[in-house]
């Protein structure tokens, strides 16, 4: 059950409680580069201390803080999963491989296009838009002098390629969140977001393709060395697919996601011992920590892609789920969010005007305080009864917040993301903003589809949609 309202205020003071709110988390991140975790607490304990000053108990308001909390718990058992998985993933050698592949699509002819192309395998393989960036980003932007070609236009296609990857992949967590947080089964989520988000990468790829001639033929060292190092990994063999083959295939017949990532790591475990042999403590070592290749092995910035997931590399977005809705459970039980919302609820009537607030609140959260996290799980706290009410799918709602949330965050120059992916390329966020086009179509396709009624699905009255 949702959190309830320990009291009622007027929309006026809501809105004023809400602004300090996002003014604590906006001056904290963005102003004392705070991580969210201590933004979100002491907006936590400031909306306690209102609380008492009018009258709450302690214990009502902790319950509702962990009734808010309990509507995400799928996604924090689930990230266990996802972080087990990416081991498995890793030492058995599917992404190693994919990736591997991947290379092999670069054309000199149409460099932006194989930028984004295979940014987006490689982010849909690794389920992090920031650990593709730093590291294949990085090549494709070192590459851009060799080709003579814009490196503007690279970041775009990089920044592109890798938010398709976190926006699709089922080992990101942004991914996981939205599907979590209104309720919804991962690979659910994932097979309604291609509505939008497959015509956005078609319209992306033929942006790029008007780019195409721009660039001028050259070697292919850097990637031949990316090619090399993968080899000495010792993990690329073409029956290191298989796992995904798996992962895909029960996805497709719509197999329960944690029972899916099950399957997919036992089959990534029978693939490592075919050419491996990590002793029982390595593997455990590997499950929870994450897999790293042997340090006896010089794999450069393959190395640094390898190394990657485990239990523990799982605990910071954990957290922040935990707190972030602990605050939206405080703020239904102080009345602030149904105060907000009621004052805006005679206008919400269509599925056009709903999925368009939950967009703007998603993308206004990313501007005033620059976290992903932050936009997905406040507005899908948030719009998940408005929907509920006009009888929409909670499946078009976790799709809005990831087009409206997650890939709008590397478009903001002082977001999380802006501000790192900038660093890592070396290129401004206002100078690749024109050119990451599949961050901005993805919002205008899901508007779009919202006030034509396209690809929205609606709840039959009397069921409820099956959670995780």
């Amino acid at each position: 059950m949702p959190p309830k309202p320990l009291t009622l205020i007027s929309a006026k003071l809501a809105f004023i409680i809400s602004a300090i709110v996002i003014g604590i988390m906006g001056i904290t991140m963005i102003g004392f580069g705070w991580v969210p975790h201590l933004s979100l607490i002491l907006a936590i304990c400031v909306l306690l201390a209102i609380g008492m000053y009018k009258g709450l108990s302690f214990d009502d308001m902790q319950a509702q803080m962990a009734s808010g909390v309990m509507r995400g718990i799928g996604a924090i058992y689930l990230f266990f999963f996802i972080g087990l998985m990416v081991a498995a993933l890793m030492m058995s050698g599917a992404i190693p491989t994919l990736m591997y592949v991947g290379f092999q699509l670069i054309s000199p002819e149409y460099y932006y296009i194989s930028a984004f192309i295979l940014t987006s395998i490689i982010g849909i393989a690794l389920g992090s838009s920031l650990t593709t960036a730093a590291t294949l980003g990085v090549a494709f932007i070192g590459m851009s002098n060799a080709f003579d070609a814009n490196v503007a236009i690279a970041a775009g296609a990089v920044v592109s390629g890798a938010f398709f990857g976190d926006k699709m992949s089922p080992l990101s967590d942004t991914c996981t969140i939205a599907s979590s947080v209104v309720g919804i089964d991962l690979f659910e989520h994932i097979r309604n977001m291609m509505y939008t988000t497959v015509p956005a990468w078609i319209l992306t790829v033929i942006l790029f393709w008007m780019f195409s001639g721009q660039t001028t033929s050259a070697d292919l060292s850097q990637v031949t060395i990316l090619q090399g190092q993968l080899i000495d990994s010792g993990l690329v063999h073409g029956y290191s697919v298989l796992p995904f083959v798996v992962l895909v295939g029960l996805a497709l017949f719509r197999v329960n996601a944690i029972y899916t990532i099950i399957c997919t790591i036992a089959a990534a475990l029978i693939i490592t011992y075919i050419h491996s042999s990590p002793s029982f403590g390595q593997l455990g070592g590997y499950l929870f920590a994450g897999y790293a290749p042997a340090e006896s092995l010089e794999l450069g910035e393959v190395g640094g892609m390898l190394s990657r997931g485990g239990v523990q590399s799982m605990f910071f977005t954990q957290a922040i789920v935990i707190l972030a809705l602990s605050l939206g459970g405080l703020l239904t039980a102080l009345g602030i969010l149904p105060a907000l919302l009621s004052g805006i609820k005679d206008t919400l009537t269509t599925s056009g005007r709903a999925i368009f607030a939950a967009a703007m609140s998603a993308l206004s959260i990313n501007v005033l305080i620059g976290e992903q996290y932050l936009s997905i799980l406040l507005s899908g706290t948030a719009f998940r009864s408005t929907f509920e009410r006009l009888n929409l799918h909670p499946k078009n709602l976790s799709r809005t917040i990831e087009d409206a949330g997650t890939v709008i965050n590397p478009l903001v120059p002082w977001s999380v993301c802006g501000v790192f992916i900038s660093q890592a390329l070396g290129v401004p966020v206002l100078e690749y903003l024109p050119y990451a086009f599949f961050c901005y179509l993805s919002l205008l396709l899901t508007l779009l589809f919202g006030f034509t009624g396209l690809t929205i699905s609606k709840v039959k009255e009397g069921t409820a949609p099956q959670n995780q």
